[in-house]
Parts: structure tokens; C-alpha cells; sequence
């Protein structure tokens, strides 16, 4: 276990309510910090944060300064029920399902490279201590093998930094080979074929323990995260809800 915040937040919510939740967390990280122990003055900051798990439906997010239309396949999302949201940070193209854990861990260290790799470390560590043997790559995914079982991203803010994570366990990958569409410069530069090939769900992979699904692979790893909890107010959760909006205008979805 590490000295880290878990905020418990409702389910059911869409994918871009839990960015905007990762803002708002973000902005207000260092007095909530200090409200439960570890606050910011602490000189190992970096070490302390806060953090929490999400699952949603099929849903495609896509880079702050990427043309939807040259990642997403627009015509097949809309005909399988597949949402499609842009988001504030950059970054490529990602699917999500309720087989795929989505992570987000914030600190209030502006250190963003030192958290970023601390995090990738962290998260290995947990994954090993499941019985995967698991390790980050140069590219900030964490493999286990030759396959990624998850990709990460980080957004440096002036006062904290933010970590997004996902963790594949049960993907539909029929669905996301689908509905995403890197092109094949994207896929060369990473010695891969397809999107399918460099990817594996932790369900496949042999280890010493037994998953039943994401929302007990979601249990482990924030026992070993975290220490304390915090539950929202209502106040917390209206803040969220008027972030979102700025989400979910059309002209920001669509914009070239």
C-alpha cells in the first residue's frame, strides 16, 4: 500500500465526466492534500496524491490537436453506439470498454517527468505483486512479454500533474480495431502491424491469481494504491458536472 487519496466517485458516468473530474481534482489537489495528512509541503510531494479507477461503455477519446475524422472510424462509431469525445491534453487515439480499467493518479508535484515515471514504476510493481510480470517500456506502456496490457499519458499543470492510465483486462478488440484507425506511419514507427497485434487483455495472460472481472482487478489495485478515501460533496460533484459541459460542445468535439 502507498500513501495516496482514493476518491470515490459515482459509476455510470460518461468517459469525459471523469476527465473533467481529473481537472477539477487537479486544481483543488494541494488543499485537499492537507486536509487528510499529506499535504504539499511534504518534501517527498511527488510520492503523495490522489487517485481513482473508472469504467465506462465503448467509447473512442481522441487528442486535443487531432482531426477526428483521420483517427476514428466516425461512420462505425456512430453505428455501434460508440461515443466519441476529444479531450484537453494531447496524445493519440484511445479505445475504452468495460473491459479496459481506466487510472487517473494527480500530484501535487509539477515535476511531471519524475511523477510520470514513478507512476509507470509503481504500477509495475503492482502488477508483479498480481504474479504478472510486468515492466514499462520506452514508451511508457507497461508490457507483460512482447504485448502492452497498458498505455499511459501525462499533463503537466502549473502546479500538479495529472496521469492517465488504462489497464487492459477484457477489451473487445473487434470493437477497437475498428473503430480507431492509426495510420500505418504511426503503427511502422512502433514495429507493429496492426493495433491488435501489440496489445493482449490480462484475462489471456497466465498468472498466479484469478480475475473474475475489471471490477476486481479495479479492488486490487487500489488497495495497493491507497490508504485513505474521500468521498465527494455534492458541491465536488456540481464543479464536475459544469467542467464536463466544455467536453461535450460539438465545436470542440469536431474541431479541426
Amino acid at each position: 500500500m502507498t500513501n495516496n487519496l482514493l476518491i470515490h466517485l459515482p459509476a455510470n458516468k460518461r468517459l469525459v465526466w471523469y476527465l473533467a473530474a481529473e481537472e477539477y481534482f487537479a486544481k483543488n489537489i494541494h488543499s485537499l492534500l492537507q486536509r487528510y495528512g499529506s499535504g504539499h509541503e511534504n518534501k517527498n510531494q511527488d510520492i503523495y496524491g490522489i487517485f481513482f479507477t473508472w469504467i465506462v461503455p465503448p467509447t473512442v477519446i481522441f487528442g486535443r490537436h487531432q482531426v477526428m475524422q483521420n483517427e476514428v472510424n466516425v461512420a462505425f462509431c456512430q453505428t455501434n453506439g460508440i461515443a466519441m469525445y476529444r479531450r484537453k491534453s494531447g496524445g493519440g487515439c484511445v479505445y475504452a470498454d468495460e473491459g479496459n480499467l481506466m487510472i487517473s493518479y494527480i500530484s501535487p508535484s509539477s515535476h511531471s517527468e519524475q511523477v510520470f515515471q514513478n507512476y509507470l514504476d509503481r504500477m509495475s510493481d503492482c502488477l508483479r505483486r498480481m504474479g504478472y510480470d510486468a515492466v514499462k517500456s520506452t514508451h511508457n506502456d507497461i508490457m507483460v512479454g512482447e504485448y502492452k496490457v497498458s498505455g499511459n499519458a501525462c499533463f503537466a499543470l502549473p502546479n500538479a500533474t495529472i496521469v492517465h492510465g488504462t489497464m487492459l483486462y477484457d477489451v473487445n478488440f473487434d470493437l477497437l480495431q475498428q473503430a480507431i484507425t492509426p495510420s500505418q506511419e504511426k503503427l511502422a514507427k512502433h514495429g507493429v502491424e496492426s493495433v491488435r497485434q501489440r496489445v493482449m487483455n490480462l484475462k489471456n495472460i497466465a498468472n498466479t491469481l484469478d480475475w473474475q472481472s475489471t471490477q476486481a482487478l479495479a479492488q486490487k489495485i487500489k488497495e495497493f494504491w491507497c490508504n485513505q478515501t474521500y468521498i465527494p460533496t455534492e458541491k465536488d460533484l456540481q464543479e464536475i458536472d459544469k467542467i464536463e459541459q466544455e467536453y461535450l460542445d460539438p465545436a470542440f468535439i469536431s474541431r479541426l
